[in-house]
Protein backbone atom coordinates (compact mmCIF):
# COMPACT_ATOMS: atom_id res chain seq x y z
CA UNK A 1 0.00 0.00 0.00
CA UNK A 2 0.73 3.81 -0.25
CA UNK A 3 0.50 5.45 3.12
CA UNK A 4 1.75 8.84 4.34
CA UNK A 5 2.52 9.28 7.92
CA UNK A 6 1.20 12.60 9.32
CA UNK A 7 2.82 13.40 12.79
CA UNK A 8 3.38 16.52 14.73
CA UNK A 9 6.99 15.13 14.90
CA UNK A 10 9.28 12.07 13.93
CA UNK A 11 9.12 10.69 17.27
CA UNK A 12 9.59 7.15 18.55
CA UNK A 13 6.14 6.01 17.43
CA UNK A 14 6.39 7.45 13.89
CA UNK A 15 9.87 6.40 13.89
CA UNK A 16 8.85 2.32 14.33
CA UNK A 17 5.61 3.02 12.44
CA UNK A 18 7.93 4.29 9.76
CA UNK A 19 10.60 1.46 9.90
CA UNK A 20 8.08 -1.56 10.19
CA UNK A 21 6.02 -0.59 7.42
CA UNK A 22 8.65 0.49 5.13
CA UNK A 23 9.86 -3.36 6.20
CA UNK A 24 6.47 -4.75 5.53
CA UNK A 25 6.76 -3.69 1.46
CA UNK A 26 4.70 -0.69 2.16
CA UNK A 27 5.84 2.84 0.23
CA UNK A 28 5.62 5.02 3.02
CA UNK A 29 6.23 8.84 3.12
CA UNK A 30 6.03 11.31 5.54
CA UNK A 31 4.44 14.94 6.29
CA UNK A 32 5.48 16.98 9.38
CA UNK A 33 1.64 18.72 10.39
CA UNK A 34 3.32 21.99 9.92
CA UNK A 35 -0.66 23.40 8.29
CA UNK A 36 -3.71 22.25 6.58
CA UNK A 37 -2.56 23.59 3.47
CA UNK A 38 0.50 21.84 3.49
CA UNK A 39 -1.00 18.41 4.39
CA UNK A 40 -3.20 18.56 1.44
CA UNK A 41 -0.59 19.28 -0.50
CA UNK A 42 1.32 16.34 0.46
CA UNK A 43 -1.83 14.28 0.16
CA UNK A 44 -2.64 15.01 -3.77
CA UNK A 45 1.45 14.61 -4.23
CA UNK A 46 1.09 11.30 -2.66
CA UNK A 47 -1.80 9.82 -3.34
CA UNK A 48 -1.92 7.52 -0.75
CA UNK A 49 -4.38 4.97 0.28
CA UNK A 50 -4.34 5.83 3.79
CA UNK A 51 -3.20 8.51 6.05
CA UNK A 52 -1.73 7.32 9.42
CA UNK A 53 -1.45 9.81 12.26
CA UNK A 54 1.18 8.58 14.99
CA UNK A 55 1.01 12.00 16.96
CA UNK A 56 -0.74 15.03 16.11
CA UNK A 57 -1.65 18.00 18.08
CA UNK A 58 -4.57 19.44 16.16
CA UNK A 59 -7.34 17.85 13.79
CA UNK A 60 -6.76 16.39 10.47
CA UNK A 61 -8.38 19.30 7.76
CA UNK A 62 -11.69 17.78 6.72
CA UNK A 63 -10.57 18.39 2.90
CA UNK A 64 -8.75 15.31 3.63
CA UNK A 65 -10.54 13.13 5.95
CA UNK A 66 -13.65 13.41 3.67
CA UNK A 67 -11.67 12.21 0.80
CA UNK A 68 -9.84 9.48 2.31
CA UNK A 69 -9.43 7.10 5.12
CA UNK A 70 -6.92 8.59 7.89
CA UNK A 71 -6.28 6.35 11.13
CA UNK A 72 -5.16 8.01 14.19
CA UNK A 73 -3.07 6.58 16.96
CA UNK A 74 -4.79 7.12 20.30
CA UNK A 75 -3.04 6.29 23.68
CA UNK A 76 -5.90 4.91 25.46
CA UNK A 77 -8.55 2.31 24.95
CA UNK A 78 -11.32 2.66 23.02
CA UNK A 79 -14.14 5.26 24.38
CA UNK A 80 -11.16 7.05 26.32
CA UNK A 81 -10.74 10.03 24.41
CA UNK A 82 -8.64 13.50 24.98
CA UNK A 83 -5.02 14.33 24.83
CA UNK A 84 -4.03 13.18 28.74
CA UNK A 85 -5.25 9.80 28.31
CA UNK A 86 -1.93 8.62 29.05
CA UNK A 87 -1.31 11.21 31.87
CA UNK A 88 -4.48 9.96 33.96
CA UNK A 89 -3.69 6.49 33.49
CA UNK A 90 -0.57 6.63 35.10
CA UNK A 91 -2.11 9.28 37.98
CA UNK A 92 -4.59 6.84 38.67
CA UNK A 93 -3.02 3.75 39.05
CA UNK A 94 -4.40 2.19 35.99
CA UNK A 95 -3.32 -1.99 35.90
CA UNK A 96 -4.43 -1.74 32.12
CA UNK A 97 -4.36 0.21 29.35
CA UNK A 98 -4.53 0.19 25.49
CA UNK A 99 -3.93 1.98 22.40
CA UNK A 100 -6.53 2.58 19.39
CA UNK A 101 -6.55 3.24 16.02
CA UNK A 102 -9.56 5.32 15.03
CA UNK A 103 -11.18 6.79 11.90
CA UNK A 104 -10.49 10.81 11.80
CA UNK A 105 -13.81 12.41 12.28
CA UNK A 106 -14.80 16.48 12.81
CA UNK A 107 -14.57 14.95 16.28
CA UNK A 108 -11.54 14.09 18.86
CA UNK A 109 -10.99 10.66 19.29
CA UNK A 110 -14.33 10.01 18.38
CA UNK A 111 -14.26 8.02 15.23
CA UNK A 112 -15.24 4.34 14.05
CA UNK A 113 -12.62 2.19 15.77
CA UNK A 114 -10.29 0.02 12.69
CA UNK A 115 -8.61 -2.24 16.01
CA UNK A 116 -6.78 -1.34 19.26
CA UNK A 117 -4.48 -3.36 21.44
CA UNK A 118 -4.65 -3.78 25.28
CA UNK A 119 -1.31 -3.66 27.42
CA UNK A 120 -0.55 -3.96 31.70
CA UNK A 121 0.79 -0.97 32.58
CA UNK A 122 4.37 -1.74 33.60
CA UNK A 123 4.90 -0.75 37.22
CA UNK A 124 6.57 2.36 37.95
CA UNK A 125 7.09 3.31 34.85
CA UNK A 126 6.86 6.90 33.16
CA UNK A 127 4.42 8.28 30.95
CA UNK A 128 7.40 8.77 28.58
CA UNK A 129 8.82 5.25 29.06
CA UNK A 130 5.27 3.35 28.91
CA UNK A 131 4.82 5.56 25.40
CA UNK A 132 8.25 4.88 24.04
CA UNK A 133 7.79 1.13 24.77
CA UNK A 134 4.32 -0.48 25.27
CA UNK A 135 2.67 1.72 23.15
CA UNK A 136 4.98 1.81 20.88
CA UNK A 137 4.47 -2.17 20.96
CA UNK A 138 0.61 -1.94 20.79
CA UNK A 139 0.33 0.80 18.06
CA UNK A 140 2.46 -1.06 15.75
CA UNK A 141 0.43 -4.39 16.00
CA UNK A 142 -3.23 -1.94 15.82
CA UNK A 143 -1.90 -0.26 12.84
CA UNK A 144 -0.69 -3.30 10.94
CA UNK A 145 -4.28 -4.90 11.78
CA UNK A 146 -6.04 -2.03 10.84
CA UNK A 147 -4.71 -1.33 7.57
CA UNK A 148 -4.93 -5.00 6.61
CA UNK A 149 -8.74 -4.91 7.14
CA UNK A 150 -8.47 -1.57 4.29
CA UNK A 151 -9.74 -2.29 0.68
CA UNK A 152 -10.63 0.69 -1.82
CA UNK A 153 -13.79 2.37 -0.40
CA UNK A 154 -13.65 -0.01 3.05
CA UNK A 155 -16.19 1.31 5.53
CA UNK A 156 -15.51 0.12 8.95
CA UNK A 157 -18.45 -1.50 10.80
CA UNK A 158 -17.15 -0.67 14.06
CA UNK A 159 -19.72 1.63 15.68
CA UNK A 160 -18.07 5.20 17.11
CA UNK A 161 -17.17 4.05 20.77
CA UNK A 162 -19.22 6.54 22.64
CA UNK A 163 -17.03 6.92 25.22
CA UNK A 164 -16.38 10.20 27.38
CA UNK A 165 -14.06 13.28 26.92
CA UNK A 166 -11.37 13.44 29.72
CA UNK A 167 -10.00 17.12 29.68
CA UNK A 168 -6.16 17.84 29.65
CA UNK A 169 -4.76 18.03 32.83
CA UNK A 170 -4.02 20.65 34.84
CA UNK A 171 -0.77 21.51 36.63
CA UNK A 172 -3.32 22.19 39.85
CA UNK A 173 -4.52 18.23 39.26
CA UNK A 174 -0.44 17.51 38.78
CA UNK A 175 0.59 20.00 41.82
CA UNK A 176 2.62 18.39 45.11
CA UNK A 177 1.34 19.08 48.28
CA UNK A 178 5.31 18.44 50.09
CA UNK A 179 3.69 18.77 53.10
CA UNK A 180 0.42 15.83 52.73
CA UNK A 181 1.89 13.86 49.87
CA UNK A 182 3.83 10.98 50.63
CA UNK A 183 6.77 9.43 48.31
CA UNK A 184 4.14 7.14 46.27
CA UNK A 185 1.68 9.41 45.55
CA UNK A 186 4.91 12.54 44.70
CA UNK A 187 6.44 10.22 42.24
CA UNK A 188 3.09 8.90 40.88
CA UNK A 189 2.25 12.69 39.89
CA UNK A 190 5.98 13.32 38.61
CA UNK A 191 5.94 9.59 36.66
CA UNK A 192 2.05 11.04 34.76
CA UNK A 193 4.03 14.26 34.55
CA UNK A 194 7.53 13.22 32.56
CA UNK A 195 8.99 13.98 29.48
CA UNK A 196 6.15 16.68 29.11
CA UNK A 197 4.52 19.18 30.68
CA UNK A 198 6.28 18.15 33.93
CA UNK A 199 5.19 19.40 37.46
CA UNK A 200 4.99 23.22 38.33
CA UNK A 201 6.71 23.28 41.60
CA UNK A 202 9.52 25.72 43.24
CA UNK A 203 12.88 24.73 43.87
CA UNK A 204 15.02 27.39 46.18
CA UNK A 205 12.16 29.85 46.23
CA UNK A 206 12.02 29.87 42.32
CA UNK A 207 9.61 28.31 40.05
CA UNK A 208 10.62 25.42 37.88
CA UNK A 209 8.96 22.40 35.96
CA UNK A 210 10.10 18.82 37.77
CA UNK A 211 10.93 15.63 35.54
CA UNK A 212 13.08 12.37 36.30
CA UNK A 213 11.80 11.50 39.51
CA UNK A 214 13.51 8.44 41.72
CA UNK A 215 12.99 6.58 45.13
CA UNK A 216 15.63 7.10 47.57
CA UNK A 217 16.46 4.03 49.24
CA UNK A 218 16.76 3.12 53.07
CA UNK A 219 20.78 3.71 52.64
CA UNK A 220 20.25 7.48 51.21
CA UNK A 221 17.69 7.93 54.20
CA UNK A 222 19.99 6.91 56.75
CA UNK A 223 22.86 8.98 55.48
CA UNK A 224 21.14 12.43 54.39
CA UNK A 225 20.43 14.99 56.11
CA UNK A 226 17.04 15.58 58.30
CA UNK A 227 14.44 17.92 56.66
CA UNK A 228 11.10 18.87 57.08
CA UNK A 229 8.29 18.20 53.65
CA UNK A 230 9.74 19.44 50.76
CA UNK A 231 13.23 20.04 51.78
CA UNK A 232 16.35 19.85 49.30
CA UNK A 233 19.01 17.99 51.67
CA UNK A 234 21.13 16.32 49.25
CA UNK A 235 22.52 15.94 45.89
CA UNK A 236 24.26 13.43 43.84
CA UNK A 237 24.90 12.99 40.13
CA UNK A 238 22.40 15.30 38.37
CA UNK A 239 19.78 14.87 41.02
CA UNK A 240 18.73 16.85 44.52
CA UNK A 241 17.41 14.88 47.01
CA UNK A 242 13.77 16.51 48.44
CA UNK A 243 12.30 15.04 51.85
CA UNK A 244 8.64 13.67 51.44
CA UNK A 245 6.05 13.56 53.95
CA UNK A 246 7.80 9.90 54.99
CA UNK A 247 10.62 9.23 52.94
CA UNK A 248 12.18 11.19 50.13
CA UNK A 249 12.86 11.35 46.20
CA UNK A 250 15.78 11.99 44.10
CA UNK A 251 14.68 14.78 41.33
CA UNK A 252 17.08 14.71 38.20
CA UNK A 253 16.06 17.38 35.84
CA UNK A 254 14.02 20.30 36.16
CA UNK A 255 13.45 23.75 33.83
CA UNK A 256 14.36 26.68 35.87
CA UNK A 257 12.37 29.63 35.04
CA UNK A 258 14.37 32.77 34.55
CA UNK A 259 13.51 36.10 35.90
CA UNK A 260 15.20 37.79 32.66
CA UNK A 261 12.47 35.93 30.33
CA UNK A 262 15.23 34.24 28.66
CA UNK A 263 14.78 30.74 27.16
CA UNK A 264 14.33 28.06 29.77
CA UNK A 265 15.81 24.49 29.11
CA UNK A 266 15.14 21.22 30.87
CA UNK A 267 18.75 21.01 32.72
CA UNK A 268 19.92 18.33 35.38
CA UNK A 269 18.82 19.94 38.72
CA UNK A 270 22.33 20.09 40.07
CA UNK A 271 23.08 22.16 36.83
CA UNK A 272 20.36 24.41 37.16
CA UNK A 273 20.52 25.18 41.01
CA UNK A 274 24.61 25.03 41.01
CA UNK A 275 24.67 28.12 43.51
CA UNK A 276 21.81 27.15 45.49
CA UNK A 277 23.18 23.68 45.69
CA UNK A 278 26.43 23.59 46.08
CA UNK A 279 26.71 23.74 50.31
CA UNK A 280 24.79 20.96 49.97
CA UNK A 281 26.51 17.30 51.40
CA UNK A 282 26.95 14.88 48.46
CA UNK A 283 25.97 11.07 48.94
CA UNK A 284 28.44 9.64 46.94
CA UNK A 285 27.63 5.42 46.19
CA UNK A 286 29.90 2.84 44.94
CA UNK A 287 29.77 1.68 41.43
CA UNK A 288 28.98 -2.13 42.71
CA UNK A 289 25.79 -1.88 45.04
CA UNK A 290 22.23 -3.15 45.43
CA UNK A 291 19.35 -2.06 42.70
CA UNK A 292 17.59 -0.37 44.89
CA UNK A 293 20.20 2.51 45.30
CA UNK A 294 19.85 5.24 42.48
CA UNK A 295 22.42 6.85 40.38
CA UNK A 296 23.23 7.36 36.81
CA UNK A 297 26.11 4.13 36.87
CA UNK A 298 25.69 0.74 37.74
CA UNK A 299 28.33 -2.08 37.97
CA UNK A 300 27.72 -5.82 38.73
CA UNK A 301 28.96 -9.10 37.98
CA UNK A 302 27.62 -12.78 37.41
CA UNK A 303 28.88 -16.19 37.01
CA UNK A 304 31.54 -18.27 38.56
CA UNK A 305 35.72 -17.15 38.67
CA UNK A 306 37.35 -17.85 35.32
CA UNK A 307 33.93 -16.78 33.74
CA UNK A 308 32.52 -14.18 35.14
CA UNK A 309 30.22 -11.67 33.24
CA UNK A 310 30.44 -7.60 34.21
CA UNK A 311 27.13 -5.36 33.27
CA UNK A 312 28.38 -2.00 33.30
CA UNK A 313 24.74 0.13 33.15
CA UNK A 314 24.50 3.55 32.47
CA UNK A 315 20.72 5.54 32.48
CA UNK A 316 21.15 9.01 31.26
CA UNK A 317 18.02 10.76 31.10
CA UNK A 318 17.11 10.93 27.59
CA UNK A 319 20.10 9.47 26.61
CA UNK A 320 22.02 12.62 26.34
CA UNK A 321 25.87 12.66 27.39
CA UNK A 322 26.97 15.48 29.11
CA UNK A 323 30.64 15.89 29.45
CA UNK A 324 30.29 15.38 32.93
CA UNK A 325 28.61 11.74 32.45
CA UNK A 326 30.80 10.81 29.73
CA UNK A 327 33.75 11.70 31.90
CA UNK A 328 32.34 9.81 34.53
CA UNK A 329 31.26 6.76 32.46
CA UNK A 330 35.08 6.81 31.42
CA UNK A 331 36.10 6.78 34.61
CA UNK A 332 33.46 3.89 35.67
CA UNK A 333 35.10 1.80 32.31
CA UNK A 334 39.04 2.72 33.16
CA UNK A 335 37.57 0.47 36.69
CA UNK A 336 35.49 -2.34 35.32
CA UNK A 337 38.72 -3.08 33.50
CA UNK A 338 40.32 -3.86 36.61
CA UNK A 339 37.77 -6.46 37.36
CA UNK A 340 38.66 -9.89 36.50
CA UNK A 341 35.89 -10.48 34.12
CA UNK A 342 35.80 -12.39 30.60
CA UNK A 343 32.91 -10.00 28.88
CA UNK A 344 31.71 -6.42 29.69
CA UNK A 345 27.97 -6.00 29.18
CA UNK A 346 27.41 -2.03 28.38
CA UNK A 347 23.82 -1.55 29.23
CA UNK A 348 22.32 1.48 28.71
CA UNK A 349 19.01 2.94 29.49
CA UNK A 350 15.61 1.37 29.05
CA UNK A 351 14.42 3.87 26.53
CA UNK A 352 17.75 5.15 25.23
CA UNK A 353 20.71 3.38 25.03
CA UNK A 354 22.66 6.92 24.29
CA UNK A 355 21.81 9.86 22.06
CA UNK A 356 25.50 11.34 21.88
CA UNK A 357 26.12 14.72 23.08
CA UNK A 358 24.06 17.19 25.65
CA UNK A 359 22.74 19.38 23.40
CA UNK A 360 20.70 21.28 25.99
CA UNK A 361 23.48 21.37 28.42
CA UNK A 362 25.36 23.02 25.25
CA UNK A 363 22.88 25.51 24.87
CA UNK A 364 22.31 26.14 28.51
CA UNK A 365 26.37 27.22 28.15
CA UNK A 366 25.37 29.60 25.40
CA UNK A 367 22.85 31.29 27.21
CA UNK A 368 24.59 32.00 30.20
CA UNK A 369 27.23 33.61 28.28
CA UNK A 370 29.91 30.83 27.51
CA UNK A 371 30.93 29.55 24.22
CA UNK A 372 28.61 26.79 22.48
CA UNK A 373 31.14 26.75 20.08
CA UNK A 374 33.59 25.53 23.13
CA UNK A 375 31.26 23.45 25.21
CA UNK A 376 30.43 21.06 21.88
CA UNK A 377 33.78 20.89 21.43
CA UNK A 378 34.53 20.02 25.10
CA UNK A 379 31.45 17.45 25.03
CA UNK A 380 32.82 15.49 21.74
CA UNK A 381 36.18 14.87 22.98
CA UNK A 382 34.73 13.70 26.38
CA UNK A 383 32.39 10.99 24.41
CA UNK A 384 35.38 10.29 22.32
CA UNK A 385 37.27 9.16 25.69
CA UNK A 386 34.30 6.94 26.06
CA UNK A 387 34.48 5.41 22.82
CA UNK A 388 38.36 4.94 23.46
CA UNK A 389 37.83 3.21 26.80
CA UNK A 390 35.97 0.91 25.34
CA UNK A 391 38.28 0.12 22.36
CA UNK A 392 41.17 -0.15 24.61
CA UNK A 393 39.15 -3.01 26.42
CA UNK A 394 41.00 -5.65 24.57
CA UNK A 395 41.91 -8.36 26.99
CA UNK A 396 38.31 -9.32 26.92
CA UNK A 397 34.68 -9.18 25.11
CA UNK A 398 32.68 -6.87 25.32
CA UNK A 399 28.43 -6.60 24.08
CA UNK A 400 26.57 -3.27 23.71
CA UNK A 401 23.31 -4.88 24.63
CA UNK A 402 20.64 -2.36 23.53
CA UNK A 403 17.57 -2.22 25.81
CA UNK A 404 16.53 1.08 23.61
CA UNK A 405 16.71 3.39 20.78
CA UNK A 406 20.32 4.85 19.85
CA UNK A 407 20.88 7.88 18.00
CA UNK A 408 24.24 9.87 16.64
CA UNK A 409 27.10 9.44 18.76
CA UNK A 410 25.09 6.90 20.80
CA UNK A 411 25.12 4.54 17.49
CA UNK A 412 28.72 4.79 17.03
CA UNK A 413 29.40 4.03 21.33
CA UNK A 414 27.68 0.71 20.80
CA UNK A 415 29.96 -0.23 17.69
CA UNK A 416 33.19 0.53 19.46
CA UNK A 417 32.14 -3.21 21.44
CA UNK A 418 33.05 -6.70 19.80
CA UNK A 419 29.02 -7.23 19.50
CA UNK A 420 25.94 -5.20 19.53
CA UNK A 421 23.06 -7.06 20.74
CA UNK A 422 19.23 -5.75 20.27
CA UNK A 423 15.53 -6.16 20.72
CA UNK A 424 13.36 -6.35 17.68
CA UNK A 425 12.20 -2.72 18.70
CA UNK A 426 15.14 -1.08 18.97
CA UNK A 427 15.31 1.72 16.88
CA UNK A 428 18.85 3.19 15.42
CA UNK A 429 19.50 6.68 13.58
CA UNK A 430 22.93 6.02 12.89
CA UNK A 431 24.14 9.72 11.67
CA UNK A 432 24.76 13.05 12.13
CA UNK A 433 23.56 15.24 9.88
CA UNK A 434 20.25 16.09 10.55
CA UNK A 435 21.49 18.07 13.53
CA UNK A 436 22.69 20.75 11.39
CA UNK A 437 25.13 18.55 9.11
CA UNK A 438 26.80 17.71 11.58
CA UNK A 439 30.29 15.12 10.45
CA UNK A 440 30.48 13.23 13.68
CA UNK A 441 32.89 11.91 15.71
CA UNK A 442 33.42 8.50 18.52
CA UNK A 443 35.81 7.35 15.82
CA UNK A 444 32.94 6.60 13.29
CA UNK A 445 35.05 6.91 10.50
CA UNK A 446 37.20 3.93 11.78
CA UNK A 447 33.90 1.18 13.18
CA UNK A 448 31.50 2.12 10.64
CA UNK A 449 33.37 0.93 7.53
CA UNK A 450 35.24 -2.01 9.34
CA UNK A 451 31.77 -3.38 9.63
CA UNK A 452 29.70 -2.48 6.84
CA UNK A 453 32.19 -1.28 4.10
CA UNK A 454 33.11 2.24 2.82
CA UNK A 455 30.31 2.49 0.56
CA UNK A 456 27.71 1.13 2.74
CA UNK A 457 28.96 3.60 5.54
CA UNK A 458 28.58 6.74 2.84
CA UNK A 459 25.11 5.91 2.01
CA UNK A 460 23.98 5.16 5.40
CA UNK A 461 25.54 9.10 6.54
CA UNK A 462 23.97 10.57 3.61
CA UNK A 463 20.37 8.62 4.04
CA UNK A 464 19.71 10.09 7.27
CA UNK A 465 16.90 7.37 7.93
CA UNK A 466 15.92 5.16 10.83
CA UNK A 467 16.84 1.87 11.16
CA UNK A 468 14.85 -0.85 13.15
CA UNK A 469 16.93 -3.68 14.52
CA UNK A 470 16.21 -6.40 11.76
CA UNK A 471 17.59 -4.04 8.69
CA UNK A 472 20.54 -3.10 11.11
CA UNK A 473 21.22 -6.60 11.65
CA UNK A 474 21.06 -7.21 7.72
CA UNK A 475 23.33 -4.21 7.46
CA UNK A 476 26.01 -5.62 10.34
CA UNK A 477 25.22 -2.57 12.96
CA UNK A 478 23.58 -5.16 14.85
CA UNK A 479 24.90 -9.00 15.57
CA UNK A 480 21.91 -10.25 17.38
CA UNK A 481 18.40 -9.27 18.00
CA UNK A 482 18.18 -11.50 20.88
CA UNK A 483 13.87 -11.06 21.74
CA UNK A 484 10.45 -10.02 19.98
CA UNK A 485 10.69 -6.72 22.35
CA UNK A 486 12.11 -4.95 25.62
CA UNK A 487 10.20 -7.66 27.66
CA UNK A 488 12.61 -10.65 28.60
CA UNK A 489 15.68 -8.87 26.78
CA UNK A 490 17.58 -8.10 30.09
CA UNK A 491 17.62 -12.02 31.25
CA UNK A 492 18.50 -13.04 27.56
CA UNK A 493 21.41 -10.94 27.52
CA UNK A 494 22.14 -12.30 30.91
CA UNK A 495 22.15 -15.87 29.29
CA UNK A 496 23.89 -15.13 26.48
CA UNK A 497 26.65 -13.60 27.62
CA UNK A 498 27.25 -15.98 30.37
CA UNK A 499 27.89 -18.75 27.86
CA UNK A 500 30.22 -17.11 25.91
CA UNK A 501 32.01 -16.25 28.79
CA UNK A 502 32.05 -20.32 29.12
CA UNK A 503 32.31 -20.92 25.76
CA UNK A 504 36.40 -22.19 25.92
CA UNK A 505 36.50 -20.35 21.70
CA UNK A 506 36.22 -17.00 23.71
CA UNK A 507 39.80 -17.22 24.86
CA UNK A 508 40.60 -16.98 20.75
CA UNK A 509 38.70 -14.85 20.25
CA UNK A 510 39.90 -12.31 22.18
CA UNK A 511 43.06 -12.92 20.89
CA UNK A 512 42.38 -12.47 17.49
CA UNK A 513 40.52 -9.48 18.49
CA UNK A 514 43.81 -7.99 20.10
CA UNK A 515 45.92 -8.79 16.93
CA UNK A 516 43.77 -7.16 14.69
CA UNK A 517 43.33 -4.01 16.98
CA UNK A 518 47.16 -4.07 16.60
CA UNK A 519 47.43 -4.26 13.10
CA UNK A 520 44.88 -1.40 12.74
CA UNK A 521 46.65 0.66 14.56
CA UNK A 522 50.32 0.01 12.69
CA UNK A 523 47.76 1.00 9.70
CA UNK A 524 46.00 4.02 10.62
CA UNK A 525 46.23 4.83 14.69
CA UNK A 526 43.06 5.50 16.53
CA UNK A 527 44.63 9.17 17.23
CA UNK A 528 44.49 9.48 13.09
CA UNK A 529 41.17 9.00 12.96
CA UNK A 530 40.06 11.17 16.45
CA UNK A 531 41.99 14.78 15.16
CA UNK A 532 40.64 14.65 11.50
CA UNK A 533 37.00 13.84 12.46
CA UNK A 534 37.55 16.45 15.32
CA UNK A 535 38.72 18.71 12.97
CA UNK A 536 36.00 18.65 10.81
CA UNK A 537 34.13 18.77 13.93
CA UNK A 538 35.99 22.67 14.74
CA UNK A 539 34.41 23.75 11.43
CA UNK A 540 30.92 22.60 12.52
CA UNK A 541 31.33 24.44 15.95
CA UNK A 542 34.05 27.42 15.18
CA UNK A 543 33.21 28.01 11.07
CA UNK A 544 31.62 30.51 8.84
CA UNK A 545 28.40 27.89 8.50
CA UNK A 546 26.06 28.33 11.73
CA UNK A 547 23.65 25.42 10.30
CA UNK A 548 24.27 23.37 13.62
CA UNK A 549 24.18 26.30 16.27
CA UNK A 550 21.02 27.39 14.28
CA UNK A 551 20.01 23.40 14.16
CA UNK A 552 20.49 22.89 18.18
CA UNK A 553 18.61 25.89 19.11
CA UNK A 554 15.67 25.02 17.29
CA UNK A 555 15.71 21.52 18.77
CA UNK A 556 16.18 22.20 22.53
CA UNK A 557 13.79 24.95 22.15
CA UNK A 558 10.99 22.72 20.39
CA UNK A 559 10.96 25.38 17.61
CA UNK A 560 8.27 24.65 15.51
CA UNK A 561 9.21 23.14 12.12
CA UNK A 562 8.83 25.20 9.06
CA UNK A 563 8.92 22.13 6.06
CA UNK A 564 9.40 18.68 6.26
CA UNK A 565 13.16 17.64 5.72
CA UNK A 566 12.98 15.92 2.17
CA UNK A 567 14.75 12.45 3.12
CA UNK A 568 11.56 11.66 4.49
CA UNK A 569 9.11 13.37 2.27
CA UNK A 570 9.23 11.02 -0.43
CA UNK A 571 6.39 12.49 -2.13
CA UNK A 572 8.59 15.73 -2.50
Amino acid sequence: MRLLLLTHAFNSLAQRLFVDLRADGHEVSVELDIADAVTEEAVALWQPDVVIAPFLKRRIPESVWSTRLCLVVHPGPPGDRGPSALDWAVLTGKREWGVTVLQATGDYDAGPVWAWRAFAMRELATKSSLYRDEVVEAAVDAVREAIAKWTPGAVCKSAPSPGCWQPPMTQAERAIDWMRDTTAVVLRKLRASDGFPGVADSLFGVTAHLFDAHPASDDDLRRAPAGAPGDVVARRGPALLRRTTNAAVWIGHVRRHRGDGAPTLKLAATRAFAAECAALPELPVPLMRDDETWDELRYREHGPAGARVGVLSFEFHNGAMSTRQCRRLAAALHAVAQRATRVVVLDGGPDFFSNGIHLHEIEADQIDGGSAADASLANIEAIDDVALAILSLTDRLVIAALRGNAGAGGCFLALAADEVWAHRGVVQNPHYKNMGNLYGSEYWTYLLPRRVGEDRARALMRGRLPLGAREAHVLGLVDAVLTDGAHGFDAAVIERALALAADTGSTARVAVKAARREADERIRPLAAYREEELRRMRLNFYGFDPSYHVARHHFVHRKPHAWTPRHLAVHR
